[in-house]
């Protein structure tokens, strides 16, 4: 008879707020054998996870909570999806020797995944890639959480399409090198470690940023993107000074389409 198959859950845990966690999120947690506690260097980020894991596993005995030690991503380098190939490998490196050493035959185990692991996030590229190894065999499932987008919407009090309309997502690597993309109206822009909303100043677009989503250090601005880029500039710097760190989305919507 083969031994059952270990079991890997990805949990959504939201955008940083711990009332983002979903029943489903919560019942994961609690039904698992291991969680895997990403170690990075943001501390805050780390923090948070610590807390989510205090205040919603209930269960007794608890799961044990094994550390796992992310490495560092070269955030510098000139060929960007090689850098980002390189981390994920690494990554699948450090979760492969965990999920292998920590879980036996019909145990599971949880990785604690910021917003939603469906949404710029590499999670389940890394378990692809551990899977396809073939050297821990295990399945894994996903968990949806509360994305950076809701959370932004939300917080604005707007809805994210408009009328019959279309809503495109990217980067902000993708709207510094490209500009503003042929046909769009309503731009998601993630990612964005430089200020790429810069890109667009010349378009008749109003924007809505959000910084530190769903914290207490959460930041708003809105109105047309030329009058308030110079705000968000501020804020973005006196905030990445504070911190050590920035996490940001905003939606760009043109008003050439109304």
């Amino acid at each position: 008879m083969a031994p059952e198959l270990r079991r890997v859950v990805a949990v959504g845990v939201g955008a940083g707020d711990p009332e983002h966690m979903t029943v489903a999120a919560i019942r994961a947690l609690n039904d698992v054998n291991v969680i895997f506690e990403l170690k990075r260097t943001t501390a805050d980020l780390t923090a948070a996870r610590e807390a989510i894991v205090q205040r919603f596993v209930q269960r007794i005995p608890p799961p044990r909570v094994v550390p796992v030690h992310e490495p560092h991503r070269d955030r510098r380098a000139s060929a960007y999806t090689q850098a980002v190939s390189d981390w994920r490998s690494a990554r699948a490196d450090a979760w492969e020797q965990a999920i292998g050493a920590e879980l036996g035959a019909g145990e599971s185990g949880a990785f604690l995944v910021w917003g939603d692991p469906s949404l710029y996030d590499s999670t389940i590229a890394v378990l692809d890639e551990i899977r396809a190894r073939g050297r821990v065999r295990f399945d894994f499932t996903v968990v949806p959480g509360i994305s950076s987008i809701q959370a932004l919407t939300a917080a604005h009090r707007i809805a994210l399409n408009r009328l019959a309309g279309a809503v495109q997502i990217t980067t902000g690597r993708l709207l510094a090198a490209n500009g503003w993309p042929q046909g769009a109206t309503d731009l998601v822009v993630m990612l964005d470690g430089r200020g790429a909303y810069r890109s667009a100043l010349t378009e008749p677009v109003d924007i809505y940023w959000g910084a530190y989503l769903g914290t207490p250090d959460e930041l708003l601005v809105a109105g047309p993107l030329a009058e308030v880029a110079a705000e968000i500039d501020r804020l973005r710097e006196t905030a990445r000074e504070r911190n050590g760190w920035i996490m940001d989305t905003y939606l760009l919507r043109s008003r050439a389409a109304e």
